[in-house]
C-alpha cells in the first residue's frame, strides 16, 4: 500500500493553492476551478474546494477546523527554507529547533490554519534513518 494523496479541503482554493506553491516552490496541476494537486514525488497534496466534498453527496470535511493532524515535509535544509519563505507565513509556531529526536524543525500554519512541519535530519542516526 502507498499513500497517494493528502486533501485538504477549503473555502479559499486560490489562496491555499498559491501558498503551497509558495512554500514548496512547484507549480500546481488544476483539473477543475475547484481542484488541484502538488506532486510531491511519492505523493500528491491535492486541495480541493468545498465543491468537490459535494459531488460526494454529503460534505463530510469542514474547512480550516483541522486540530489534530501536521503536514510534514522532508526538506534539504529547513534554515535555507525558513528564510525563503518566512515573509509569506502568516503564523509561525516554531522557527527552526532541532528536537531531541535528531530532526531540525520548522512549524507553522497555512491559511486555513493547517499545522505545517519542514523538517530536515541533522543528528546521525536522523540522517540514517532518512538517507
Amino acid at each position: 500500500m502507498n499513500l497517494a494523496s493528502l486533501r485538504i479541503i477549503t473555502t479559499n482554493i486560490k489562496q491555499l493553492v498559491q501558498f503551497y506553491e509558495k512554500i514548496t516552490g512547484l507549480t500546481a496541476h488544476w483539473s477543475t476551478a475547484d481542484f488541484a494537486e502538488l506532486h510531491l514525488g511519492s505523493f500528491n497534496l491535492a486541495i480541493g474546494s468545498t465543491l468537490t466534498m459535494s459531488l460526494f453527496g454529503k460534505d463530510f470535511a469542514e474547512p480550516a477546523s483541522n486540530k489534530s493532524v501536521t503536514i510534514e515535509f522532508l526538506v534539504k535544509n529547513v534554515d535555507e527554507d525558513y528564510d525563503r519563505i518566512k515573509d509569506a507565513l502568516a503564523e509561525i509556531v516554531q522557527e527552526p529547533t532541532t528536537m531531541p529526536w535528531g530532526n531540525r524543525s520548522l512549524l507553522f500554519r497555512d491559511p486555513d490554519g493547517n499545522l505545517i512541519n519542514f523538517f530536515s535530519p541533522v543528528s546521525p542516526e536522523a540522517i540514517k534513518k532518512f538517507s
